[in-house]
């Protein structure tokens, strides 16, 4: 008896501290390759507004500086080429609001530096399109870049988030351990050069992507091992939501899985990998239960 007491204590005591949680989400379900040549470099998702049911892609560093709209058998519906724009190194993407109210728009974050060498890092925000049957590409001319700098030091950055109740930008750094989550407050001008400034450290390592859910209350963040989440409140800030420990999801690691996005209806969330050579990638989906 005391033996089945103590078991009982453990795993209360397991669940209590929310470090690995199962009953949350179905495991990740492959529902398309990833096997489209001009998307060979998955880096990023968000989950389309405008769009519902289908997702924004793009590619990794030294790519075009194009934008993918895809469904969910990685079908490339629209693709938007950001005209006078380089991409330096974009990692992630995400889709929320902006300047004008009841529109909906398209930040890319090219915040890569692998070698800590890029004084400033850019977010590219654009009005997000609507796909129309018979239009493959568009050129999107109308583009607001923003231009920042992380207080302090230069430092690899491949996470970009939107809060979408109060439009702050945070970047999470990738290398350290812990890594820092700096925050770019709205409103953010497209002229000057802004200083991020941190906003919480997390006890992490090797963070590569994350997404807040439609309504701010759930984050997520993974790096290669795992996923990371976080249960709050619609009224809590992001800062408060993450001082929290974090459920570990299950996750079978990809060959190189960068991307993660809710579903903007918040029945689950998507993850992507890069194209490892002989290896395949996948569209996966984990099922809110």
């Amino acid at each position: 008896m005391r033996k089945v007491l103590i078991l009982f204590l453990l795993i209360c005591t397991a669940c209590s501290k929310g470090k690995s949680q199962i009953d949350l989400f179905e495991p990740g379900k492959p529902i398309a390759e990833l096997d489209k040549k001009n998307l060979a470099e998955a880096s990023g998702l968000a989950a389309s507004i405008n769009n519902p049911g289908w997702l924004w892609t793009l590619n990794d560093s030294d790519n075009t500086a194009d934008v993918f709209l895809i469904d969910q058998k990685t079908d490339i519906k629209l693709t938007c080429r950001l005209k006078g724009v380089k991409n330096r190194d974009w990692e992630d993407i995400a889709v929320g609001p902006g300047p004008e109210k009841g529109k909906s728009y398209v930040y890319v974050g090219d915040i890569g530096d692998n070698n800590a060498v890029f004084p400033v890092k850019y977010v590219y925000r654009f009005e997000e399109p609507v796909a129309h049957e018979g239009v493959a590409k568009i050129e999107i001319t109308a583009i607001s870049k923003i231009t920042f700098r992380l207080e302090g030091i230069q430092k690899d950055t491949e996470t970009l988030l939107l809060d979408p109740r109060t439009k702050d930008l945070l970047v999470v750094t990738k290398r350290e351990k812990p890594v820092t989550v700096y925050q770019l407050k709205y409103p953010y001008s497209s002229t000057d050069t802004l200083t991020a400034s941190p906003s919480i450290t997390l006890p992490l390592t090797y963070i590569v992507g994350g997404s807040i859910s439609a309504d701010g209350s759930e984050i997520l963040l993974k790096n290669y091992d795992h996923i990371y989440y976080w249960k709050g409140s619609t009224k809590n800030p992001i800062k408060k939501t993450l001082t929290s420990d974090p459920t570990k999801i299950p996750y079978k690691p990809e060959p190189q899985g960068e991307a993660i996005a809710w579903a903007h209806d918040g029945s689950g969330f998507f993850t992507a990998s890069e194209n490892v050579t002989g290896k395949r990638s996948y569209l996966f989906f984990y099922k809110r239960k």
